[in-house]
């Protein structure tokens, strides 16, 4: 404590962002501050506080900081570090879905659409998100339906290539076969376009007259396809605000809280359409409100194309959100603090919305909590570690007879998996069916980073979890000495009788079935496992299929590369048809029709 109190005392009036420490020196909070000196002495000074915050305080044991130009870099800055350090106490928007959007290629001469779920600066256009029922897929299937364009990756050179199915049932315009002008494509991109912005009256015409022509030379099953299509586009239409006079591109955001967890909820509109809404639920250590308002905008954002209008409560911190959105994403967002009117009333669903979801939530984040970091705490104590594991690493072998040798290393973090911290291993210098040689050359090539510049995409594991028995638990720990690693908590669970084996004891502990730390070691073995035979079903498919293609007369290295690229699986290109195999790069007709025999007659 003495350290804080001198620290405090030398705590600049700058803007920045500060980092409160464990007793571990694991980071459990971040925060940005207009004053750096005010905000942090806020913590140790002010009382009372929020039952998150008090809790929060009582493990601080150290704190840093960094000092930035402004206010909106803290912002900006705390936000990287939040996805860098992944802290107990702030929100961690982990889990957050993201939906998808129509992607329109308007850079290039014959435009493509397309499904996407990352929105980029590239020149495209993107419509979405497409939620509450709508499935993107029938309005794609409209798009091309009615206006013909493109919906593959086929690439449109010089030299014309042949035709699809999707041509020939009117379906599509072949610009890849030089079928239709730049300048007619262009024309129907533009009605596209039209329709994707909202337009459906004259989409609805065009697919009632379809269906009448269909019924009429009795293709039932396609006019009922073309009902469908209407019934969504109708779907669509009813979501329409009528309620507001200029349709408005606007997702609404609205906070709750009982002090001590809390919840957002979002709607979203697009086109003055009702597209749908999703909540979160949260469990952090924020000072205020608009602390936290602010740090889930910046996050969710971060990974989520913001519209040009947020509506959300009268203490966000409006001009700071605005600034942040111009300055550090180049986007141009007005933040209406809507009191009255139809905004306002926007705003009321989206807090019905937050506060029905907190109410829903508050036992399922209490079960969360003893899942997670209420069983690391536990686990410490049962099997006197040296430390809080609040990084755990677990790895695991795959391989059939020797082939095709992979590893896994899968991450949890504070109990909960960090899937962007997953890593995959070929194994490169095991002869043979040799599980503990391959374990010890994974092990040996993670560990080698740490001390190196690679330490900050690979930080030091507080505990390593290994499938199997006193046996694996003893070549993992030779490894660990070699490397003058030996600090790292390490421990084993043998499969049959869930029996846990550490460095430090020679018997194996029993840990009760329903005990959630058990439970958490089980999870994370289990997860390792899964991870590594997916991996490795994924290379030895490659390598048979590569294999296989082989087999075929006139398919080389770069032809069976070029299929696996176009259909990704043999079953897809089992499946295939002349025309869909001739549009891989560089297979044509003739070879096509000569896979397509070898699969009719070997498969």
């Amino acid at each position: 404590m003495n350290v804080i109190r001198e620290k405090l005392s030398l705590l600049p009036d700058n803007p920045g962002v500060y980092i409160m420490l464990d007793k571990y020196g694991n980071v459990i909070y971040v925060g940005k501050a207009r004053v750096l000196k005010n905000r942090v002495r806020q913590y140790f000074h002010s009382s009372p506080k929020p039952p998150k915050v008090e809790q929060m305080v009582q493990n601080i044991a150290d704190f840093n900081y960094i000092i930035t130009g402004s206010e909106i870099d803290a912002l900006s800055l705390e936000n990287n570090l939040i996805k860098k350090y992944k802290p107990k106490y702030n929100i961690l928007l982990k889990d957050d879905k993201t939906y998808p959007y129509i992607k329109v290629t308007m850079k290039e001469d014959f435009p493509g659409f397309y499904v996407t779920r990352r929105i980029k600066k590239d020149g495209c256009r993107y419509f979405g998100p497409f939620m509450g029922g709508i499935n993107y897929k029938d309005v794609l299937e409209t798009c091309q339906l009615l206006f013909n364009v493109r919906l593959c990756h086929t690439a449109i050179g010089k030299k014309p290539v042949r035709e699809c199915l999707n041509y020939h049932i009117g379906r599509c315009l072949a610009p890849c076969a030089h079928k239709v002008s730049r300048e007619e494509y262009a024309e129907r991109v533009k009605q596209a376009l039209e329709f994707l912005d909202g337009d459906y009256k004259g989409a609805q015409e065009r697919l009632r007259q379809k269906m009448l022509a269909a019924a009429q030379n009795e293709a039932f099953e396609l006019a009922m396809d073309y009902r469908d299509k209407m019934t969504m586009l109708s779907k669509l239409e009813a979501k329409r605000i009528t309620a507001i006079a200029k349709p408005i591109d606007a997702d609404i955001i609205a906070y709750a809280t009982n002090g001590l967890y809390s919840a957002v909820s979002v709607l979203v509109t697009r086109k003055g359409i009702m597209q749908g809404g999703f909540s979160f639920a949260l469990d952090d250590a924020h000072e205020n409100d608009a602390e936290a308002l602010t740090s889930f905008i910046t996050q969710y954002y971060s990974s989520h194309e913001p519209p040009p209008e947020l509506i959300t409560e009268e203490y966000c911190e409006k001009q700071l959100v605005e600034n942040f959105f111009r300055d550090k994403l180049s986007k141009g967002v007005t933040v209406t603090l809507a009191r009255q009117g139809a905004k306002a009333q926007l705003l009321d669903m989206a807090k019905k919305n937050a506060s029905d979801y907190l109410d829903r939530s508050v036992d399922r984040i209490k079960h969360k909590d003893d899942m997670t970091v209420n069983a690391c705490q536990r686990l410490m104590e049962q099997l006197s570690l040296s430390r809080y594991p609040r990084r755990m690493e677990c790895y695991d072998i795959s391989d059939v007879s020797g082939v095709d040798k992979v590893g896994s290393m899968v991450v949890f973090i504070d109990g909960e998996a960090d899937k962007s911290s997953y890593r995959r291993f070929r194994i490169k210098t095991v002869e043979g069916a040799d599980d503990f040689a391959s374990l010890k050359e994974v092990l040996t090539r993670r560990l080698k980073k740490l001390g190196t510049d690679e330490e900050e995409r690979f930080p030091r594991p507080d505990l390593i979890v290994i499938d199997g028995g006193k046996g694996q638990l003893s070549a993992v720990s030779g490894v660990l000495e070699e490397l003058g690693e030996g600090d790292i908590d390490l421990i084993s669970i043998a499969k049959q009788e869930e029996l846990i084996f550490t460095t430090r004891s020679g018997e194996g502990i029993a840990i009760p079935r329903r005990d959630y730390s058990l439970r958490m070691v089980q999870r994370i073995r289990d997860e390792a496992h899964r991870f590594a035979i997916t991996y490795f079903r994924s290379v030895h498919t490659k390598r048979n299929l590569a294999s296989l293609l082989g087999e075929i007369e006139g398919v080389g290295a770069s032809k069976a590369k070029a299929l696996m690229a176009r259909f990704s699986n043999i079953t897809a290109i089992m499946e295939a048809s002349e025309e869909e195999l001739a549009t891989a790069e560089g297979i044509g007709s003739e070879l096509a029709r000569r896979i397509k025999k070898f699969f009719d007659e070997n498969v």
